[in-house]
């Protein structure tokens, strides 16, 4: 399994000199599996050079999930270029997080007057299909959905394939319940064991008390869960806007020194923009 990271920025994309490290583009994860088939995450500003990198190398059979439909994680699409390609296929996986189906969710993004192409005037082929609670298979790897405690709903994944698990949590917020969420115990056996567990990490534990049921965690509240769930690698993610790359630089380093303050062998590090890993 093959994992890159094109946007990791939660809810705008930045830029300027103090987010180069990490990056300014907002969610989309590209997963392979050993056979090469791909899944993409989101489509967050991210999915714009992912697109230019797939049509480069003549992907033309792609797989989409979404973990929710607020504008962060979907405002991409439009900027997809393998979308204006009649060779391209895309089988998109439907969820339970919105009322309106992922067709409704994606044509929205280009629904006049906010943008100029209309949904129904693109050349790609598209494939809709559900996702239900005990998930599927795409190719040799296993998909497993949660239900995410955030607004309006959204649901995390597991990857599963040759014994390697990969856990995305993003919008998760473990401090409160929202309605269709889950309990912090039942993430916790989700993630538990974990290759790689990628969690939200928006907030501080000093910031969220007038943040709370915003639908974002605290890298401190991520952390324990990764320390209580044995993974072995905690990616923070969903990087608040204004988090510059020195502040994400110094919280890593104090997940480290409370990694080795507990005893526990867990790597953690912070999601940056174009990271690859391989489990």
């Amino acid at each position: 399994m093959k994992i890159k990271f094109w946007g990791a920025r939660g809810s705008i994309p930045v830029s300027g000199k103090q987010y180069v490290k990490y990056g300014g583009s907002t969610t989309c994860v590209e997963v392979r599996s050993k056979k090469d088939d791909i899944i993409i995450v989101d489509a967050g500003s991210g999915i714009r050079l992912l697109g230019k990198e797939l049509l480069k190398n003549s992907h033309n059979n792609l797989n989409m999930l979404f973990t929710h439909s607020h504008w962060d994680h979907v405002l991409g699409f439009p900027f997809f270029a393998p979308i204006y390609n009649k060779k391209t296929h895309i089988k998109i996986m439907g969820c339970s997080f919105s009322s309106d189906s992922v067709r409704e969710i994606i044509a929205k993004t280009m629904q006049p007057p906010g943008f100029p192409v209309k949904f129904e005037e693109i050349s790609a082929r598209f494939e809709f299909a559900s996702l239900c609670a005990g998930g599927c298979h795409i190719g040799g790897m296993q998909v497993l959905p949660i239900e995410l405690s955030h607004p309006n709903n959204g649901l995390g994944y597991k990857f599963c394939e040759g014994g390697h698990t990969f856990a995305f949590l993003t919008d998760n917020e473990l401090g409160f319940v929202h309605p269709g969420g889950k309990q912090p115990e039942d993430y916790l056996a989700f993630s538990r064991g974990a290759d790689l567990l990628v969690h939200d990490a928006d907030y501080t534990d000093e910031e969220y008390p007038r943040r709370r049921t915003w639908g974002h965690s605290t890298w401190q509240q991520a952390l324990d869960l990764a320390l209580r769930a044995e993974v072995r690698s905690l990616g923070l993610f969903h990087h608040n806007q204004d988090r510059s790359d020195a502040e994400l630089d110094r919280t890593v380093a104090e997940c480290a020194r409370r990694i080795r303050k507990a005893g526990a062998r867990l790597k953690c590090f912070a999601v940056r923009e174009g990271q690859e890993i391989k489990l």
